[in-house]
């Protein structure tokens, strides 16, 4: 069985990537150094050991946000494109929407939940919201 391939690239496309086979996990993120390296209220990661991620493009620049970790971006228009750090040695971690597909990339878990914004949804709560509207 030929592994998935899966295509994404930075807002600009002066970065592209490639990703072969399956994701060891996809997670929001609700920690506070990802919640200000993407302006967001939560980031959904998807992680792969690196050598199943290409990056293409000669504009990738790193970031050391914190202690052995290390934030990857595209140098021409800022797009966070990979996480890599010690605690995971060994993965890249790619933020879901960054790929072609994003939707085909759904989240199973939520990490660092301890620091998510008062009002920001949990992925199990949106879980139970839904079962009961059927």
């Amino acid at each position: 069985m030929p592994d998935t391939i899966r295509t994404g690239r930075c807002l600009c496309g002066a970065v592209r990537f490639e990703t072969r086979g399956e994701p060891r996990f996809i997670s929001n993120c609700h920690c506070e150094s990802c919640r200000r390296a993407s302006s967001a209220p939560s980031v959904t990661w998807a992680g792969f050991k690196s050598e199943q991620v290409n990056f293409i493009g000669e504009t990738m620049r790193g970031y050391a946000s914190t202690p052995g970790v290390t934030r990857s971006f595209c140098g021409v228009c800022g797009s966070p494109l990979a996480f890599h750090g010690d605690r995971w040695s060994g993965e890249t971690h790619i933020p879901v929407c960054a790929f072609d597909a994003p939707e085909t990339l759904a989240p199973a878990s939520d990490h660092f939940e301890n620091e998510k914004l008062p009002w920001a949804a949990l992925l199990g709560a949106h879980k139970a919201e839904n079962a009961t509207d059927a």
